[in-house]
């Protein structure tokens, strides 16, 4: 068993830009430390790209702006979206992030999802 690091830096968001392509977008950065209790990602949206609408029916997410520009719509309203933003997305509203032209990097931080357990057949 690896002995828990503790809490501390796990990266930078100058040199995590700095060594990812420009037009690469997705997940640039995942929190994976073992025995964790919660999820986090960075994530790029390049120009112009967005995450379509849908609903997260079992968390809350918690959304912060660190980079670019874009625009969160939630439940038919529309709120622009910048550096320094913070957005709650409470379980079961339905949301979309679009980036604007200079692409859009984010934080999104929730509760970890327990993993999937394999349970006996119900009797009878």
């Amino acid at each position: 068993m690896t002995p828990d690091p503790g809490p501390g830096v796990l990266t930078r968001l100058d040199s995590l830009l700095r060594q990812t392509p420009a037009d690469r977008g997705g997940a640039l950065w995942r929190l994976q430390e073992d025995g964790r209790q919660l999820d986090a990602n960075i994530i790029r949206l390049p120009a112009d790209a967005e995450v379509p609408a849908h609903v997260e029916p079992d968390l809350d997410v918690l959304l912060q702006v660190l980079d670019g520009s874009g625009r969160l719509e939630t439940d038919g309203t529309g709120q622009p979206l910048s550096p320094g933003c913070t957005a709650w997305l409470p379980r079961g509203a339905r949301r979309a992030v679009a980036a604007g032209g200079d692409g859009l990097v984010y934080l999104t931080v929730h509760r970890r999802r327990p993993g999937l357990t394999v349970r006996p057949a119900p009797a009878g």
